[in-house]
This record gives C-alpha cells, structure tokens and sequence, in this order.
C-alpha cells in the first residue's frame, strides 16, 4: 500500500500523516479547511525539527517527509488513487457515517477504508458502504508519532486478508499492533475512559484533590501521567463523547459519564486544547499548575 489518504489534519490526523510519510508512503492529507491544513503541515515540521534536534532524524530525511505530503481540500480529489484511506475527523457518528458514505462513492473499489475512531462501532461505519469487507479500525494513540500502539478493530464483516495488511502494514511504520473486536470502546477505552471516570468522581466527591490523585496514580500504581493531566491530554469532550458511547452501548450506568465532566465540558474547559482543564495550560512552562477551580 504506496498512496495513503488521512481524512481530517487535527492532532491524530497530522500525526499520522507523518508517520506514513516518514516511511516512505506517499500520502494526502485531507480536510475542508485550508488553515487547518496549514497548521497540520507546520506542525508536522516542528516535531521533524525536534526529531533532528534530537539527532533521529537527518535534514534529508525531514525534506523527504514533506515532499510525500500533498494537502486536499476535497474528499474526490484526495482519494482517487488512494491505496488506504484512514478516517480521523472530529468522534461524531453523523460526521464519519457520511465520510465513509463519500468514500465509498469516490475511492477506488479495491480501497480499505479505516477509520482511527476511539469508540465509534466499526460495524455501523462498515454498514455505510458497498464494501463492508474491507473496512477496519485502526486506533492510532496520541502523540502519533512517538507512541507505538495501533489497536486494530476488525468489524462483523472485515475480511481475514484486509486484518492482515493491515496488521502487517502497522508494523512496517513501527507500530505495535493489538488487535480487538468491535464492542464499545474497543480494549483501550474500555479500561481507560472508566478509570478516569472513577478519577472524575473522586475529585468531585471530595475524596482527593486534583494533585493528589494523579500523585497516586503516578507513585503508587506508576503511571507515567495521572489519570485528570491524562483527561486534558486527551480532550475532555472526547472523554464524554467516549463515555457516552460505552453507557449507551453498555447499558450500564457504571459507565455513566461523572456530572463534574459534563459540567466542564459544557463550560468549554476541555483541557489542554482550550487552555485548561483540571490544569491550566497557559502560563507557558512545563510545570503542572492546577486550574483555578480546584485549588
């Protein structure tokens, strides 16, 4: 698989743009927006910068990133010769089903169709197409580049053949691949998204305070970030969105989104992507500063 499409240039999508053109693979970064396109590309020169600076990468081989790196601003176009396509718009079920819908329509027929969806039914996305069989997940973490999991979700239909390339294409950009059936959540999030839940809620009944319990977490069961900076890493709104799939899918009510979340997300305190969160995000150090409302 040489041509690699990556729908969507925010953080997942411009992560794993670079890592596919790292390796070689020529690929079309898509999304509506042009700044947003602009963004991703300076982004992706910044971390090949400290890729350098670092002495793991050469000049030569930043500059050849880049040149295997095109911007779209339309599905039709970014497809058309499009080998794999992988999905990494905003965790909205309407948004992506219509995605899959236009790529289904634009891309070529023999075109495996992935989705980087963290909880999202890779079933109900299949179902969108004529293809059924060759679409799959491929559940990049954050960032893309450093981190080395790919959870691979196959869905009722995914075909033996399409898991094995991509399985085998995972580890040829040096990714670990672990691979997980289509249930809510899929293995990461279902394990993640309630442990910071249960965080959530301790903090909200006054159990422990924010410092203290990612101090725990941290020392004492030797996380190397605890369980709230993890939340404003991810995105608060995506934690929500993720809880709100398992409880639905679930039935369950341990999986019930904690109200303190729900609070904060509707009050735009999504974590490090508005500027604070449990944290505060914007004082310009790497030193951990507790947001104002939790001191």
């Amino acid at each position: 698989m040489k041509n690699i499409s990556v729908i969507g240039s925010g953080t997942m999508g411009n992560g794993i743009a670079h890592v596919f053109a790292q390796n070689g693979h020529s690929v079309s970064l898509i999304d509506i927006n042009q700044d947003a396109l602009d963004r991703a590309l300076g982004t992706i020169t910044k971390n090949l910068d400290r890729m350098i600076a670092k002495e793991k990468i050469t000049n030569s081989e930043k500059e050849n990133t880049l040149k295997n790196i095109v911007t779209h601003t339309s599905i039709e176009s970014g497809v058309e010769h499009a080998d794999l396509i992988i999905e990494a718009a905003t965790e909205n079920k309407d948004l992506k089903f219509q995605i899959f819908r236009d790529l289904d329509l634009y891309s070529p027929s023999d075109c495996i169709l992935a989705s980087n969806t963290s909880s999202i039914s890779i079933t109900e996305l299949a179902a969108q197409t004529q293809r059924p069989e060759k679409v799959i997940g491929m559940h990049f973490m954050n960032p893309v580049p450093i981190m080395k999991l790919v959870e691979i979700i196959n869905g009722y239909n995914t075909s033996e053949s399409v898991t094995n390339s991509i399985e085998n294409l995972a580890k040829s950009i040096g990714k670990v691949p672990a691979m997980a059936n289509d249930y809510p959540g899929f293995i990461a999030n279902r394990i993640l998204m309630p442990m910071i839940n249960e965080a959530i809620w301790t903090l909200h009944e006054g159990v422990g305070n924010v410092n203290n319990i990612d101090t725990v977490m941290k020392l004492g069961m030797a996380h190397p970030m605890g369980p709230l900076q993890l939340a404003d890493f991810i995105g608060l709104d995506v934690c929500l969105a993720i809880l709100e799939v398992l409880n639905h899918g679930f039935g369950n009510p341990k999986y019930a989104p904690c109200p303190l979340l729900v609070n904060m997300v509707n009050a735009g305190k999504l974590g490090v992507k508005s500027g604070e969160g449990f944290y505060s995000w914007t004082h310009g150090t790497k030193e951990l500063l507790v947001s104002k409302s939790f001191q």
